[in-house]
């Protein structure tokens, strides 16, 4: 996985996006809107906010680049996109010029369909937000649980 950055100049729907991908190093920060995608295991191809040792940044000219880009990533690894790019046979790893591919392919469906891609954005974002509250109400239910139990014990 080199360090040279690659430069992607596509049209998104009603922007022109150019952004920057290359091997995150730790301990650099980026002053640029940007996020990261995990490029070891078998959850390759994640985005992330927060930097982890085995990543790539993407640096984009604003918010809503990245926010577009973000959810494009999030929908290609949630559909396992990645996965035929993966090597190695202990821990699975994507190189930065087949991430670079699947992204690309990622774009060309946006552009072909845009309201599709923005509906689907939008049932995502719902369904995040359904998760998460379900994922409140479960600890809230655990604590609960806990709770009695201690009046008991």
């Amino acid at each position: 996985m080199g360090a040279a950055a690659l430069v992607l100049n596509h049209l998104i729907p009603h922007l022109m996006s150019t952004f920057n991908i290359k091997s995150h190093r730790p301990g650099v920060s980026y002053n640029m809107p940007h996020l990261f995608i995990l490029n070891k295991g078998n959850n390759s191809g994640k985005p992330l906010l927060v930097a982890c040792p085995n990543c790539f940044v993407i640096q984009f000219q604003c918010e809503k680049e990245k926010e577009q880009i973000y959810w494009l990533m999030y929908s290609l690894w949630q559909s396992k996109a990645f996965y035929p790019f993966l090597r190695g046979s202990v821990i699975p790893f994507i190189v930065l010029n087949d991430l670079k591919c699947c992204l690309r392919d990622g774009l060309k469906k946006v552009d072909e369909n845009p309201a599709q891609f923005e509906k689907a954005v939008a049932a995502l974002r719902n369904l995040e937000s359904m998760e998460k509250q379900n994922k409140q109400n479960l600890l809230l239910i655990s604590q609960a649980k806990r709770i009695l139990f201690y009046r008991y014990l």
